[in-house]
């Protein structure tokens, strides 16, 4: 089978609209165009696994719309969100196109996934987005009030170098599977003493039984 007929049976496979029904139809056009660009790039970046392409619209697009909008109600009137580790722009592309009036600010160390992150969010003519070429731990010190991480590690990993960069207060949310509480009891007794972690909201992706949840833990 061809690469474009490949394609092609993986693009019909897009229910947003149906399970999104709130959503502009620019942003939904946006999300399509995203989703248009992972697959063409996918082919020489290992941005997502090939076998979650043909359930991209859910696993990928309404896992990172529902988490989301879970978190912009948990932080009403934020400005700013980082996503760390981005990689292939899952969540961070999609909340951008979601929430225009936020900056979105990119962090990634893998420069091939920077140089993808650039050329999507300048095709998508997304102006609220910056993409970041670097560590967690490389950010400036108490730079950083809210972010968000999916995929990049787990929970302990993820605040250990995010130490210098959340100021006190700060918060960083989490996408995580069913066994998000699991890794909540995993945290080390010394992270506790700095971080305190709790669950904001569980959530089912549509047409599937899978469970996720987002998790924030916030310095203290």
């Amino acid at each position: 089978m061809s690469a474009n007929i490949n394609d092609e049976s993986v693009k019909n496979q897009w229910r947003l609209k149906e399970w999104f029904p709130d959503l502009t139809e620019k942003t939904l056009a946006s999300l399509q165009a995203f989703f248009d660009l992972v697959i063409q790039h996918n082919k020489t970046i290992s941005l997502v696994s090939p076998k979650t392409l043909p359930v991209s619209d859910a696993l990928h697009f309404a896992d990172s719309i529902i988490a989301s909008q879970i978190i912009v109600e948990a932080s009403p009137g934020i400005k700013k969100m980082y996503d760390f580790g981005s990689g292939s722009g899952f969540p961070g592309i999609v909340f951008a196109i979601l929430y225009p009036h936020i900056e979105m600010s990119l962090v990634e160390a893998d420069l091939r996934k920077v140089e993808f992150l650039k050329q999507a969010s300048s095709a998508l003519a997304l102006t609220n987005v910056k993409v970041l070429h670097s560590t967690i731990e490389s950010l400036p010190s108490d730079s950083v009030t809210h972010a968000i991480t999916r995929g990049f590690g787990n929970i302990s990993k993820t605040i250990l170098l995010a130490r210098k960069p959340i100021a006190k207060g700060g918060i960083v949310y989490h996408m995580k599977n069913e066994q998000w509480g699991l890794e909540v009891t995993e945290i080390p007794t010394q992270l506790c003493s700095i971080w305190f972690p709790a669950l904001v909201q569980e959530y089912v992706l549509p047409s599937t039984q899978i469970r996720f949840g987002v998790v924030k833990t916030t310095k203290n």
